[in-house]
């Protein structure tokens, strides 16, 4: 099955951006089972980071194949990351006959310069993912042709703990704030703790974003989830909330990944899900897709695994555990 894709942008008028110039922005990326006869090619799409990743051709804007209703998974990135990123996994789903759709979180994407409100306000993107649902149902090209009973959510580091929000885990307990000993930031915005007081007494809009960590983001749509590698702050959830989610979840980690205590401690507490560590020396970039040349030589950090990982082989593990969970 060839396989499409599109972009664009929406906007949530109900919440500001950050400088409170606009709107919230929302750029998405969808991939999906495309019309006989659409050529594929290679993508040169923004914001691909600078040739560091590869990714397989796809017919840019193509019409959805004709044939029924898609099952549909949205996608919510890691932290500095985009969605784009979710091109390996998003393609195969594509060919198999799923609409596969990513967004760019405002703040917090590598599409855009940093901000600190974006990394500390990551109650936020929840809320994007559900009106990247709402959004993509409505388009023109996916209207009407997608199975309702059939909506999944898939994130990866702070994207996993984005769809965990979306499960029902309610935050409690900024992994920033005084006595959370989560450390001072991530290596995108390693002084992130820094900015927290400056925030909180300067911004309005960082102020109310804060006010609103505790709401729930549940999205009753959501039928099951594949975290890869979720984030420490999902330390930040109440037990209780996270004990109450009864979807079927997979989490799955590498066994060298400073994060794995968390997702262990997340698959502790959720009663529907199962648990993988896709290789013992794997770390938590391998989630990522395969690099170039030009990508190992820039950021070995993110592109590089040890020689006794293969990210090919790891990212076949994850597209056969997705189709499986996805089409239950």
């Amino acid at each position: 099955m060839g396989v499409g894709f599109r972009q664009g942008r929406f906007a949530d008028a109900s919440r500001p951006n950050w400088d409170g110039d606009g709107p919230r922005p929302i750029d998405w990326f969808a991939w999906y089972p495309a019309a006989d006869g659409a050529t594929e090619a290679a993508l040169s799409v923004a914001p691909w980071p600078q040739g560091w990743f590869k990714a397989g051709p796809a017919a840019l804007d193509a019409p959805l194949a004709t044939n029924g209703t898609y099952p549909l998974v949205v996608y919510s990135h890691g932290t500095g990351c985009n969605g784009l990123q979710f091109e390996w996994l998003a393609r195969e789903l594509a060919s198999h006959g799923f609409i596969a759709v990513a967004v760019n979180h405002h703040g917090n994407s590598n599409a855009e310069p940093y901000r600190a409100e974006g990394f500390l306000c990551s109650w936020e993107r929840p809320r994007d993912v559900s009106l990247l649902i709402d959004h993509v149902l409505a388009d023109p090209t996916f209207e009407g042709r997608i199975d309702l009973d059939r909506i999944f959510a898939a994130g990866y580091s702070l994207g996993g703990v984005t769809v965990a929000a979306l499960l029902g885990a309610i935050m409690i307990r900024s992994p920033f704030e005084a006595g959370a000993n989560l450390g001072r930031g991530p290596r995108e915005f390693p002084d992130l703790v820094d900015h927290l007081p400056h925030l909180m007494e300067q911004s309005q809009i960082f102020r109310d974003s804060w006010a609103r960590m505790s709401a729930s983001y549940q999205d009753p749509r959501i039928s099951a989830a594949l975290l890869l590698a979720p984030g420490r702050s999902v330390q930040g959830f109440s037990d209780d909330s996270v004990a109450a989610i009864n979807v079927a979840t997979r989490i799955m980690v590498g066994g060298a990944d400073a994060l794995l205590p968390a997702a262990r401690w997340l698959h502790q507490r959720l009663r529907s899900s199962a648990f993988d560590v896709v290789a013992d020396d794997a770390g938590h970039y391998v989630f990522l897709p395969e690099s170039t040349e030009l990508g190992r030589n820039a950021d070995p950090a993110s592109c590089v695994d040890p020689p006794s990982v293969d990210r090919g082989a790891i990212h076949g593990k994850v597209i056969a555990a997705a189709l499986e969970l996805f089409s239950r």
